[in-house]
């Protein structure tokens, strides 16, 4: 199932990115799912945007035990 977020008046890439998936570094994902917005900068309410798989990342800098699936 594809899941889609559905843009608000003022919504950014990297605004979407951070509010679903908590990193506007995802931005670029979501903008290559989304060919046929690339050139918008400021979203109208009402866009359907289609959402990628996404990997959590991790920060870097932590101790092994905080790293997601490392033991």
């Amino acid at each position: 199932m594809t899941k889609t977020y559905t843009t608000i008046s003022g919504d950014t890439w990297d605004i979407v990115a951070y509010k679903v998936f908590g990193d506007e570094r995802y931005m670029d994902k979501i903008i290559k799912a989304n060919l046929q917005h690339r050139e918008t900068v400021i979203f109208p309410a009402g866009v359907t945007l289609q959402l990628p798989e996404v990997e959590a990342r991790t920060p870097a800098g932590l101790p092994p035990w905080k790293k997601r699936g490392k033991a």
